[in-house]
């Protein structure tokens, strides 16, 4: 039979994490009759849904990896994907969509629109990628899918109205009414597999009116025919009703919902016919490449066979057989034997084994059609690669990659497993590019950083399995630095002598704290004591000092050297003797300027939102304060400043302030000439700390120094009877970071 492509549908399932995404792919390929039985993501028996194919997801319950089946739907070849709902595998969503050419966005009827489910509206978004929706669990007790409806429009902005309305709720639920054909739907069966079409009930015969003249006045918008005859009272068919809701929904301005709970087994064909009407083939999206040798000019590609081929590797999984690349073919056909190109590395390669994915399980073919999602083995390449036909040099766009947003430290327990480590994260890496490893050149660790507690947790869990590595898992070590408080003079000789030419250079000056800058360097010398081609040496000895303080080995800030005197001897005075002088000297005066070890700062994001004088401060953990516009301005008012928004002036200002526990914040605001914030950091930092034996240094006040027996808020009294004799009032404060505006207005953020 010939291949007809506007008969492939390539679809993804998304949505937040237990709303039901594998339990309706599990029913899918039931009804499809891909599998004989039904199994339950975490069911009694053991065996777990298809999709979830590795161990790990059958122990947890959820979905880790996306897994790829091709089934089929009365005459409709349907590529389902299913992906994970937790955020820390989101790029397994990311990498899905960019292949894909609609999607299901499944939704539970009793939660409606989580925060999972606003992330993937931004991927859908992002690639484009049309979509209708699920409102599943409707037999859940609270569930209300015309809610669910209403969040979809109100919370992400969607034009999203009923297609179908539930025939009861909770442990009621009977069936579905089918709001485009006007008739009711029940699902008997020991699992639903036998549809029974029978006219709506009386109860739901008003509400079923109702929603389908919303739905008749919405769809045509879409066609301007239709339009005509809503206006004038004619009769629509269902096939025009269908035709108006594929147009809006192509177009990305109209999503349909659906309904019903794929664990008691209702809703799920209606949901297949409802992927078929609506959801586009290949031919109907537009899919574009960038042609390399005509400068990245944008290139549109044909899902035809008889161009030449372009096909993107979009995931790879290193198996028992070898690396297995997942492939989308966008143009052309990918035949066994034939030879192919990837244009990032300019290998050529022939095509050996390709297959068909069924989740774990493969299926040999011997061609890839126009459209085809499917999997070739032995390639070496990296996710993203575009593999072109001879005569052709494209690159497809790639999918968007988080940044990681959490890191461990690891080491093998035993270090006979050191070599398996390395495996397993080389590995890791290729295969997740939200995964990635570095070692650490202050501690020497090695740091693995991924998109979350669990995203880690996993792969440490299968480097215990798959490559039997046992690791230990720990913080990062702090990057702590060292720096001195006092001045400390220097006046070090290094003299050696061992026979013939010997080293000589003497170097005198003195050291001093400086708060802007990690480093600087000052020639004082005056009359020659030492010649100018030996002053760099003397700058690169201290600097190679400062790599290592005598503390706890931390590298050394906020220091100033200079040299005013020294003396040379013309043979034996050469550049590596002044380096090894300035080295000397700095360790004589380091010792005697006091050293402190600094702690590590935290940078907090202050994002102005909306209108007026709003912010917003997000701090490291999350959370997420909003301080009332009188905040700022009962300050304004009081200091007497009235243009605090002259954005012709726009000065960046750091507010800097303690948290209890002695870790130091820096506040980044965009303030123009904030007085009211020079005026909080000259009081405190000049005049409350200095007086409780405290010492502000390095970069811009990024460190400090505290002495051990200060706790929480130093200097609080002092500063509370500072604030009242200027007319605040003062208030306790759980968290002083955020206390600044509370210290000038009393009000508590909300």
């Amino acid at each position: 039979m010939a291949f007809d492509i506007t008969k492939v549908r390539n679809i993804g399932i998304s949505a937040h994490i237990d709303s039901g995404k594998t339990t309706t792919s599990e029913r899918i390929l039931f009804y499809c009759n891909k599998i004989h039985a039904i199994h339950e993501v975490r069911g009694k028996d053991g065996v777990g849904a298809v999709m979830d194919n590795m161990e790990l997801e059958r122990e947890r319950g959820i979905t880790i990896q996306s897994a790829a089946t091709q089934v089929q739907w009365k005459d409709i070849t349907i590529n389902l994907i299913d992906t994970p709902g937790h955020v820390d595998f989101t790029v397994e969503v990311e990498r899905s969509l960019r292949v894909l050419d609609g999607a299901i966005m499944i939704l539970c009827a009793v939660a409606g629109v989580q925060s999972q489910s606003i992330t993937v509206d931004r991927q859908l978004k992002r690639y484009h990628v049309p979509r209708i929706a699920f409102v599943n669990k409707c037999d859940r007790q609270g569930a209300n899918p015309i809610r669910v409806c209403g969040q979809l429009r109100d919370k992400l902005g969607l034009n999203a109205h009923m297609v179908e309305l539930p025939i009861g709720l909770e442990d009621k639920l009977e069936g579905v009414v089918d709001l485009v054909g006007m008739k009711a739907i029940y699902f008997d069966g020991d699992n639903g597999e036998n549809l029974r079409v029978a006219e709506i009930p009386a109860h739901m015969k008003a509400d079923a009116d109702k929603y389908h003249q919303e739905l008749l006045e919405e769809a045509a918008n879409f066609d301007d025919a239709l339009m005509e005859k809503v206006l004038e009272g004619g009769d629509v068919s269902e096939e025009e009703l269908i035709a108006a809701i594929r147009k809006g929904t192509l177009a990305e301005q109209f999503v349909g919902v659906f309904c019903g709970s794929a664990h008691v087994n209702k809703g799920i064909q209606p949901l297949l016919d409802g992927v078929v009407r609506y959801l586009p083939d290949p031919t109907e999206v537009h899919n574009y490449g960038l042609d390399l040798d005509k400068n990245e000019e944008q290139i549109e590609l044909f899902n035809v066979p008889d161009k030449p081929t372009v096909a993107l590797a979009f995931k790879l999984d290193d198996g028992q057989f070898g690396q297995l690349t997942y492939i989308r073919v966008y143009q052309g056909r990918v035949v066994k034997g034939m030879e192919l190109m990837n244009t990032r590395s300019r290998k050529r390669f022939k095509v050996g084994r390709l297959v068909r994915m069924n989740s774990a399980a493969m299926e040999d073919i011997s061609v890839g059609e126009p459209g085809d999602i499917c999997a070739l083995f032995g390639v070496d390449c990296a996710s993203g690669d575009t593999f072109c036909a001879e005569g052709i040099n494209y690159a497809m766009t790639s999918m968007f990659v988080p940044n990681p947003v959490i890191s461990e430290a690891i080491e093998p327990v035993n270090k006979a497993d050191a070599a398996n480590l390395s495996k397993a994260l080389n590995r890791f890496t290729k295969e997740d590019p939200t995964f990635q490893t570095y070692v650490d050149p202050e501690s020497n660790q090695t740091i693995i950083k991924g998109m979350g507690e669990l995203h880690l947790a996993v792969y440490v869990e299968r480097m215990k399995r798959e490559y039997k590595c046992e690791v230990k898992v720990s913080q990062p070590e702090v990057a702590y630095r060292e720096s001195i408080t006092q001045r400390a003079d220097f006046n070090y000789t290094h003299k050696k002598q061992t026979g013939g030419s010997g080293q000589y250079g003497r170097v005198a000056g003195f050291m001093e704290p400086i708060a802007d800058k990690d480093y600087e360097f000052v020639d004082s010398i005056k009359g020659g004591a030492i010649p100018n081609e030996y002053i760099p040496s003397c700058d690169k000895g201290f600097k190679r000092a400062m790599e290592k303080g005598s503390l706890i080995g931390a590298p050394v800030v906020g220091i100033k050297c200079t040299i005013n005197d020294g003396q040379y001897h013309p043979v034996d005075s050469s550049d590596i003797a002044f380096q090894t002088a300035a080295i000397g000297a700095f360790r004589e005066a380091y010792e005697k300027a006091k050293p402190v070890i600094l702690e590590p700062i935290m940078k907090e994001k202050v994002a102005k939102q909306g209108l007026g004088n709003r912010i917003s401060i997000e701090t490291g953990d999350g959370e997420n304060l909003r301080f009332p516009d009188s905040c700022f301005d009962r300050v304004t008012n009081a200091f007497g400043i009235r243009n605090f928004e002259d954005k012709d002036k726009g000065l960046r200002e750091a507010l800097r302030v303690l948290k209890p526990g002695g870790k130091l914040v820096i506040l980044e605001l965009s303030r123009p000439e904030n007085k009211v914030i020079r005026w909080f950091y000259d009081l405190y930092f000049l005049n409350i700390l200095p007086k409780i034996g405290g010492k502000v240094s390095g970069n811009k006040g990024a460190y400090y120094y505290l002495p051990a027996s200060v706790k929480s808020f130093p200097g609080k009294k002092e500063f509370s009877a500072m604030m009242r004799k200027a007319g605040f009032e003062t208030v306790t404060h759980k968290a002083f970071t955020f206390g600044i505006c509370r210290m000038y207005t009393g009000e508590k953020p909300r």
